[in-house]
């Protein structure tokens, strides 16, 4: 625990070394009226007594220093954010030990390590960092969190376990001069999937992604975004009367087709957060849809929002259960 030496310490330290006390020593117990009081000075009986508190490290010299956050320190370095890491922040890491390194699969730790791969060794590790200075007693409060590269971390607590992106929190609290750290036991990983790979790989949205390449949309939503997309899935296009699938996905009825998939994108990354708070958004089509929230859910212009929060490299999904039409 540190030990702080307040003025009136340092009062009473003085006036007892006049009265020719024997306190000298750095770190001495010194005992007036009953109460001991701890001095980090060393004094002299003839010189005025100077406390001297230890100033705290940022986090990357507490990281070094700590001894179990070499590979992170040495990411840190490749990825170039050194310079950052001891800004004036405040930053909240969890960071991740040498073993929760170990964890990752033979090979990992070198490849991302490589000057080709600083960029996605960038977006993992400010995928760890939280701007602000967030406690342990704040964070057990939140279900997610920001990352500084953008994405949403999510936090659980169970059974008095914290979780993060399922890494368990395993010490907390190591504060520091320009934020605070937080343990976790593996590495987390932000989304690496854009929105397209992100419903291939889902396998409930091959209606939509079909739709999609009928409409020449796949690289306007592979690009750089971000994108919200509420999602349909293969049921939800089920609902539409027979034969209206076919008929939209027939090259003579493309701008139909791009009309009703761009009505169900909205520019920019809206978290279910921020969409309960609305009552329409405009959509890259052109009009706005209406949002509902009621106790029977969020509906989007009827379709009920069944799933949310999947985040891609370059947006998130919110999944519903009918097809909206412009």
């Amino acid at each position: 625990m540190k030990k702080f030496v307040t003025m009136a310490t340092i009062a009473l330290l003085a006036s007892q070394v006049q009265a020719g006390g024997k306190c000298r020593q750095s770190t001495t117990a010194c005992k007036t009226n009953h109460v001991t009081y701890v001095t980090t000075a060393v004094v002299h009986p003839a010189a005025p007594v100077h406390a001297v508190v230890a100033a705290k490290s940022d986090i990357v010299d507490t990281a070094v220093a700590a001894g179990s956050f070499n590979t992170l320190v040495a990411a840190a370095k490749a990825a170039g954010l050194v310079d950052t890491l001891k800004g004036a922040g405040p930053f909240t890491v969890f960071a991740p030990t040498d073993a929760a390194f170990a964890k990752l699969p033979a090979g990992t730790v070198e490849t991302l390590l490589k000057p080709e791969n600083k960029a996605l060794l960038q977006s993992i590790l400010t995928y760890h960092v939280v701007s602000g200075k967030v406690m342990a007693a704040d964070v057990v409060k939140l279900t997610g969190a920001t990352t500084v590269q953008g994405q949403k971390v999510d936090i659980a607590v169970t059974d008095g376990k914290v979780t993060v992106d399922g890494a368990t929190v395993v010490k907390t609290d190591i504060e520091t001069s320009n934020g605070v750290i937080h343990v976790i036991d593996s590495v987390i990983m932000p989304a690496d999937k854009d929105i397209v790979d992100t419903a291939v790989g889902a396998g409930s949205f091959k209606t939509l992604v079909a739709a999609v390449q009928a409409a020449g949309l796949v690289d306007t939503l592979k690009g750089e975004g971000p994108f919200t997309v509420f999602a349909p899935t293969d049921e939800a296009f089920s609902k539409l009367p027979a034969g209206t699938v076919e008929s939209l996905l027939k090259p003579e009825n493309k701008d139909k087709l791009i009309a009703i998939l761009t009505y169900h994108v909205v520019a920019g990354k809206v978290m279910a957060a921020d969409v309960v708070k609305l009552s329409s958004a405009k959509t890259v089509n052109g009009k706005a849809a209406t949002i509902k929230v009621s106790d029977a859910g969020v509906m989007v212009d009827g379709a009920k929002v069944v799933a949310t929060d999947i985040e891609t490299s370059n947006g998130v999904i919110h999944v519903i259960d009918s097809v909206i039409l412009p």
